[in-house]
């Protein structure tokens, strides 16, 4: 609706020193000509509204202007009390204060709406670890956060995956949470990098503070290194044949698999289909942990190599049994 599009202008323009009209359109999912129309609406209404022109300008709402904007519906006050992960609030040290602020929005809530949403919290719970928890060790992750806080510099001592260590000065940008993985986003010599904060050895928060860069969006930053990421994974890919009996359990275990997509089945009931593993070895391991379920077709050297290692157990077994 209008009055809500009307409204949430009114909200990022108090929540934002300036945004362009593109900027907006983008975040209301409107057009530009739609943005224009309701800044016209919101004029005659008589609200500060600005326009700025030039390469820094934008709109933004006259200074010091301030509106109560109330009405807040059942289902938006849920989406401020769903529990975020405990084991990231616990981290980043502050589980009591959001224990606190969220008791605080309850008290606040107008008593009609209170039943709805006041038990939200023991019906969505949202676990971000992993079923056999890892013990983290993340000695400096105080002075990190600091560091990010504060837009100092900070020199950190970095453990690389060959458990290699070199001293770094970096600047601190954001720190983003990947499943209970914590990663520290910083500029080093003009780019910017991801650091595992579990790798971070050492860390020392420096006098010297810097300038975060005006465009840098760190979800977006994220969304972009993730997808570089994976596209940079080894990638394996099989040609295979499977028994209908086991199409359950590969659907299941995706973690070590990927289906890139099966065919209808062939006359005797098995299913044509391509796979997608890491590497070699664990294409071998895996497609072997399924004995005479699964064919290989192709790469003809995985089927050689499959059957060099089924022929070893066979002969490790049978020397036991001399």
């Amino acid at each position: 609706m209008r009055a809500d599009r009307l409204i949430s202008i009114l909200l990022l323009l108090q929540n934002n020193e300036r945004m362009t009209t593109r900027e907006l359109a983008k975040e209301l999912e409107v057009t530009e000509r739609t943005i224009h129309r309701d800044m016209e609406a919101l004029s005659a209404a008589g609200i500060p509204v600005l326009a700025e022109r030039g390469k820094f300008g934008g709109w933004r709402l006259l200074e010091k202007y301030r509106t109560n904007l109330t009405g807040l519906k059942a289902d938006e006050i849920k989406t401020l009390l769903l529990s975020p992960s405990f084991q990231h609030l616990a981290d980043l040290g502050i589980s009591d204060d959001w224990k606190e602020a969220r008791q605080k929005l309850l008290a606040a809530i107008p008593a009609p709406m209170k039943d709805d949403v006041k038990d939200i919290s023991n019906r969505i719970h949202i676990d971000t670890g992993t079923w056999r928890q890892t013990p983290r060790e993340m000695k400096s992750f105080g002075i990190v956060q600091q560091a990010v806080w504060e837009e100092r510099m900070l020199q950190i001592q970095y453990e690389k995956a060959d458990k290699q260590t070199s001293d770094r000065i970096v600047e601190p940008l954001g720190l983003v949470a990947k499943g209970n993985t914590w990663y520290l986003i910083a500029a080093s010599d003009e780019k910017i990098k991801s650091y595992r904060v579990s790798r971070i050895v050492d860390a020392e928060l420096m006098n010297e503070n810097f300038s975060r860069p005006s465009d840098f969006d760190l979800a977006d930053y994220w969304l972009k290194s993730k997808q570089t990421f994976i596209s940079t994974l080894p990638k394996f890919e099989v040609d295979v044949e499977m028994s209908p009996t086991i199409i359950q359990r590969i659907n299941f275990t995706g973690r070590f698999v990927q289906v890139i997509h099966m065919d209808n089945p062939k006359d005797n009931g098995w299913i044509p289909a391509s796979l997608c593993f890491d590497t070699e070895q664990e294409a071998r391991e895996y497609i072997l942990g399924f004995g005479n379920q699964i064919k290989i077709v192709r790469p003809v050297s995985l089927r050689k190599s499959v059957r060099g290692m089924a022929e070893g157990v066979v002969n490790l077994y049978s020397e036991n049994e001399r």
